[in-house]
This record gives structure tokens, sequence and C-alpha cells, in this order.
């Protein structure tokens, strides 16, 4: 699975321009083979800071949306009239998990500290904890 972390600080006024362009590439974003999710936020400390953060089925997904002629039209008016600045992330997820399905994915200390409840339990030590400190 692949996320992308877009990140774009919109200019003056031209917040709502984003959102309709986003909005109107919404059915075909959704059409594209391995497209999983995305959301968008606004920052609570920076109100011009956006960020869409979308997860894909794999990289060739991304690139058949990166390369998709109504998305690269979008990406030239948000670069000429809406963004004062944006940065891109791509990244492999490298677990994907919740609380109640595939905890197989958490790491080693993290399913041991909960099958234990404690950081001493968890590496080995069965005393209770305020004994544990007396040692």
């Amino acid at each position: 699975m692949i996320a992308v972390i877009f990140e774009a600080w919109v200019s003056e006024g031209r917040g709502d321009t984003y959102l309709t362009l986003a909005a109107a590439l919404r059915e075909d974003l959704e059409r594209i083979e391995g497209f999983v999710s995305v959301e968008r936020f606004q920052s609570l400390s920076d109100p011009g800071k956006l960020l869409s953060l979308s997860f894909w089925a794999d990289e060739a997904a991304v690139a058949r949306w990166r390369n998709h002629a109504r998305h690269r039209e979008a990406q030239a008016t948000g670069r000429a009239l809406v963004f004062a600045a944006y940065r891109l992330r791509v990244a492999a997820v490298v677990r994907d998990y919740g609380a109640r399905e595939r905890r197989e994915q958490a790491p080693e200390d993290s399913r041991a500290f909960h099958a234990h409840g404690t950081p001493e339990a968890a590496a080995g030590d069965r005393r209770p904890p305020a004994q544990n400190n007396l040692a």
C-alpha cells in the first residue's frame, strides 16, 4: 500500500478554489484502479495549510492517477492559481492494522506490552511493577 501526503499552503482567498477542484475530480478518482481512500484536513495551527492524505494499492495506481488528464489539468491550475507552496510525499506503508484486526503486523515489543500490560512484564520480568523498582 502507498500513502500520498499532499501538504498545500493555499494562496489568500483560494481555499474554495482548491476544494472545488478536488470535488470535481472525486468521481474520476474513485474510478482509478487501485484507489483506496482520500481525506482532506485543514491545519488548526496554520489555517492556510491543507493536507490531503490518500491511500493506493500500489505505485502503479498512483501513476494512473498522476497521469490522469483531468488531474494533470487541476495540477496546472493549482500551481498557477491556488497554491502559495506545497510539499508532496509518497511513502510505502510499513504496517497497517487496527485495534481488532491484523495484530500480527504489530511490532513484537508492542504485542508483548499489550499482552502483559506493563513494560516490565513485556521484558520478561513477571514481578509487579512496584517490586521491580526495589530490586
